[in-house]
């Protein structure tokens, strides 16, 4: 096992055991405790063992998503605008609400985001440790 594997695995062991993929819950319990890295880190492993089948570009538009806000956390404003770019490519080919997330909000943040971006030319990074955004899925049916 890998360092990094051993690292994932402590991120989502209280989600074992749950309705949904371990990974899949880890993912928000990272990007909510603005772990934006390590949620990128705990899906990812999901994401390549799905790349190609029906749920691959619904795990990378998220991965992506954390991943702007990776770029936000150092500063770096266009790289997260593409990335948000990305995402939105990525999850706007899934219903609005999907594997219990509500992807027309998810879309509503990214364009909230790179709003934010564009607005100021890339000179002001939106990020601030109040604003952070929070994702949470539906309760099951």
């Amino acid at each position: 096992m890998s360092k990094k594997s051993a690292k994932i695995a402590a991120l989502i062991d209280t989600c074992r055991g749950r309705d949904l993929d371990a990974h899949y819950l880890g993912y928000f319990e990272c990007f909510n405790r603005e772990l934006f890295y390590e949620s990128h880190d705990v899906l990812e492993e999901l994401w390549l063992a799905d790349r190609p089948g029906p749920e691959g570009s619904f795990y990378k538009g998220l991965i992506q998503f954390a991943g702007a806000f990776v770029h936000l956390q150092k500063n770096r404003l266009r790289p997260a605008a593409a990335l948000f770019k990305l995402a939105r490519t990525n999850l706007e080919k899934y219903p609005p609400i999907h594997q219990r997330l509500d992807l027309a909000a998810v879309l509503q943040l990214i364009a909230h985001w790179l709003n934010a971006l564009e607005s100021t030319d890339f000179t002001a990074n939106p990020l601030t440790p109040d604003n952070a955004p929070k994702l949470h899925l539906l309760p099951a049916l």
